[in-house]
């Protein structure tokens, strides 16, 4: 993921919430689904944060303040992926 960090407006601002939530589920003794859930709800809550901030880092750095109100599509994407990742596990479960 290289120097970026939470709050830069990447990927991480998704990524970094749900391993923490994923991490901190398991630690609790929840389900491997229950853990995915509250991964999944931290990484859409991440992905929700960047639509107020400044690109940092990656292609949307090069926008400057115009990359303000609009949600990083890195988050987005990475929110998306562990939804789909939680939605198949729990299906098969």
């Amino acid at each position: 993921l290289g120097t970026a960090s939470l709050g830069d407006k990447t990927m991480v601002d998704a990524l970094e919430p749900a391993i923490d939530a994923l991490r901190e589920g398991v630690e609790a003794g929840r389900s491997l689904p229950e853990a995915l859930d509250l991964a999944t709800q931290a990484a859409e809550a991440g992905m929700r944060a960047t639509t107020p901030l400044q690109a940092r880092k990656g292609r949307a750095s090069y926008l400057g303040e115009r990359s303000v109100g609009h949600q990083d599509p890195g988050a987005t994407s990475t929110a998306l992926i562990i939804r789909a990742l939680q939605r198949a596990i729990t299906a098969g479960s």
